[in-house]
């Protein structure tokens, strides 16, 4: 492949600073995920202005949808103007969202120590595994073309990296998903940004 992919993750919403899992529940951005997705579309404008030939995409909830137009925003373009595909959306933790780790672990003592031996291959009840994510985020991924600026997700920012870099599934789990920095994935290497 010989694009480049520039991936940010949503900005931080109140869910992500209380620890609650979000999954797919629609949960919006705060002030400081505002402040980082004009941060992420700074770095952005810094680098490819303007950002002709590049194709934008991202999830269809509500906080990378908002972060995509911040970060349209500043690169000049149309804030509204782009495509969302489902395959981009964050894992599903079913019956684990709204919930911290905390509450999961009292109110599903059996489910939640369950899922912690193997988060790679074992789902919350109602939920999807990181394997699932992953495979759904690599259809999406061996699909791209062209030069490409995606938001979405924490889950997908693991697996896009896991996929890339080839990394076992132990380490793809654990990787860190920062809100304030731009992902460039090239020639199968990646830089924070």
């Amino acid at each position: 492949m010989t694009f480049t992919l520039y991936f940010i993750r949503h900005g931080q919403t109140d869910w992500n600073a209380a620890g609650r899992m979000q999954g797919q529940t629609d949960v919006p951005i705060n002030e400081v995920g505002r402040t980082q997705a004009r941060r992420n579309g700074d770095t952005l404008a810094g680098l490819l202005s303007p950002p002709q030939g590049f194709d934008f995409i991202a999830s269809p909830l509500s906080r990378p949808r908002e972060t995509m137009e911040i970060i349209r925003g500043a690169l000049g373009l149309e804030p509204k103007d782009y495509p969302t595909d489902k395959r981009l959306m964050e894992i599903r933790f079913g019956e684990f969202e709204g919930m911290t780790f905390d509450q999961i672990s009292e109110k599903f003592p059996e489910e939640f120590a369950h899922r912690q031996k193997d988060i790679w291959l074992n789902a919350p009840p109602g939920g999807e595994s990181y394997s699932e994510l992953t495979a759904r985020v690599e259809e999406w991924y061996l699909e791209l073309e062209r030069d490409t600026i995606c938001v979405a997700h924490g889950g997908v920012s693991r697996s896009l990296r896991g996929i890339v870099l080839k990394l076992p599934p132990a380490e793809i789990v654990e990787l860190d998903v920062p809100q304030d920095k731009v992902l460039k994935v090239e020639a199968g290497q990646i830089e924070w940004l």
